[in-house]
């Protein structure tokens, strides 16, 4: 990797920047531009932030940005604050904000696996395409070579993808509970059956939950020693040696931490004015413990730093810095034309936030999000047996759901409407709660009028009913989702619709959910399939969905 943050040491010739403006202030419009230019991808910022602000476990992401630009910009000053810029990466931002938009108004899953699926494009290479192209355009290549680790470190955005959570962070979280369980009957101490809750008495114990494995810990403190080797400039397998201490050490920290909790729960079944502030015992003990790692790899690091044989020799190059004469600079050329592109994406972040910070889109959106979707009573042979709302956790309602079923009985239908989602695949929500499809295809069915409609098909048994889901995504008159055929691996997919891509306030897509189930769990996967295929074939038959979204849309 390149070891340019090293020309540091040497002292740049000055530049003569461009026409009116000296290097450091022309850089620093350019900086000051880069950061406006995040309305460029502003759907992607607004996923991440709710990301990081949500999920405790991926939170460390929010920092990655600032330390990626203010890398940059020590790079940037070791080059004299080079101007060399290309018209490559206007092209770069102009794709990725495209790519963007595309997005927004399709679905485009890439399936690896039952337990591995990726949105495409991923938020990590949206952050790394939006930080090569502002680089390229202002810097160059010679810059884009020298800050390739920052650029990089993008990529972490998503410190945490899924995957990583199926098949580390679930069986930590056992080895964990082992562990605490292990010292807490070495000292005596009887505990329920329960694997994953240590339960001192029937209403006082601790259950070891994903994430407080001490994953948290292992990956700030890895992010750590991989920065600051890199500021340090390591030679490799300093570096990776440091980066692995530093995981190992997060986890062996959390080992210690579960211990030291095990104790302080003994110790609180004699002292019962501790039982009800074993939570914030909890914080106190991991905060501790953290901030001793901390100082650990700290001083690992300055001892490493200290010694000549573990850094990298200074990376000592010419510094050869083009003049540019004032009639021929590139700069504001450059410069109008990324400013003109940030202006129009910035027109399109705030007309959609006037618009949805109204009093009037507040109110309807309430309304909304109160009422009950709004269901036909009948369709064709099916009658409306009852309707409810999906809300998360935090308030915010996902789906309207109505239930069908058909007159002389038979296998009852569940509909659901997703009114906020936007472009969105249910095969992502399942693998996020670890809910693998036995069989997964794509679906042609015919709805009212015979007009067929293509649905995402998948097909699930948790243990007490078995039920298979269609889904498909309605931009304004026309639906579908499509399924490639896969041996290990394919596309879930949505074609966006033409008028929407290209008008300033589209119509937002609409997922679909259409559901049937039955608890009859003896009954073999492959008929079971079967069976609820006809019964929602048979319930397309008479549906409009051009009509049961109709309520929904907001130009």
């Amino acid at each position: 990797m390149s070891t340019y943050p090293a020309a540091a040491n040497v002292s740049p010739l000055p530049s003569a920047g461009v026409a009116g403006l000296n290097a450091q202030r022309a850089a620093g419009l350019a900086a000051l531009l880069a950061v406006l230019g995040l309305s460029i991808i502003a759907p992607t910022v607004n996923a991440l932030w709710a990301l990081w602000t949500t999920d405790a476990l991926k939170s460390i992401g929010m920092f990655i940005p600032l330390v990626s630009f203010v890398l940059v910009l020590r790079v940037w000053r070791s080059l004299g604050w080079e101007m060399a810029g290309n018209w490559w990466g206007l092209v770069i931002l102009a794709v990725t904000a495209a790519v963007v938009h595309l997005r927004e108004q399709s679905v485009l899953v890439f399936v690896l696996s039952p337990q591995w699926s990726i949105y495409v494009p991923p938020h990590s290479l949206v952050f790394f395409a939006y930080g090569a192209g502002v680089v390229l355009l202002f810097g160059g290549t010679r810059l884009f070579r020298a800050a390739l680790f920052p650029l990089i470190l993008l990529w972490f955005v998503n410190p945490i993808p899924h995957i990583f959570n199926v098949f580390v962070d679930l069986p930590l979280q056992r080895a964990s509970a082992h562990v605490a369980r292990a010292f807490a009957i070495a000292l005596g101490q009887p505990l329920s059956p329960d694997q994953l809750r240590l339960m001192f008495t029937p209403d006082f114990g601790m259950f070891i939950a994903p994430g407080c494995n001490g994953i948290r810990g292992a990956v700030t403190m890895g992010f750590i020693a991989l920065i600051a080797g890199y500021v340090y400039r390591f030679r490799w397998y300093a570096h990776v040696a440091v980066v692995t201490g530093a995981v190992l050490l997060g986890y062996m920290f959390n080992f210690a931490r579960l211990c030291i909790l095990v104790l302080y729960y003994i110790v609180a079944l004699h002292i019962t004015w501790l039982r009800s502030r074993a939570e914030m015992g909890d914080y106190i003990i991991g905060a501790c413990l953290f901030l001793l790692g901390t100082f650990l790899l700290f001083y690992v690091v300055r001892r490493l730093s200290e010694s000549p044989g573990q850094i990298k020799p200074p990376a000592i190059r010419p510094v050869t810095l083009t003049v540019e004469s004032p009639g021929k600079s590139s700069f504001y050329p450059r410069f109008l034309a990324m400013l003109a592109l940030v202006l129009f994406s910035c027109y399109g972040v705030a007309n959609a936030y006037v618009r949805t910070h109204s009093g009037a889109y507040l109110s309807q959106r309430n309304a909304d999000e109160k009422a009950l979707g709004q269901f036909p009573a009948r369709i064709g042979s099916y009658t409306l047996s009852r309707s409810w709302n999906e809300d998360l956790f935090s308030g915010p309602l996902i789906f309207h759901w109505a239930q069908y079923v058909p007159d002389g009985g038979g296998t009852p239908i569940s509909v659901g409407i997703s009114p906020v989602l936007g472009s969105h695949d249910t095969l992502i929500c399942h693998s996020a709660r670890g809910e693998d499809p036995l069989w997964r295809d794509q679906l042609t069915l015919p709805t009212a009028g015979k007009l067929p409609i293509s649905f995402s098909g998948s097909f699930f048994n948790d243990g007490a009913t078995q039920y298979l889901e269609a889904t498909t995504i309605c931009n304004g008159a026309s639906c579908g989702e499509y399924s490639s055929d896969r041996a290990h691996f394919g596309f879930v997919y949505s074609k966006p619709d033409a008028n929407a891509l290209f008008t300033q306030d589209p119509q937002r897509p609409i997922p679909i959910l259409i559901k049937a189930e039955t608890i009859d769990t003896t009954l073999p996967a492959d008929e079971a399939r079967q069976q609820m295929i006809a019964a929602v074939r048979s319930f397309l038959a008479s549906v409009d969905l051009d009509g049961l979204t109709q309520p929904y849309r907001h130009n």
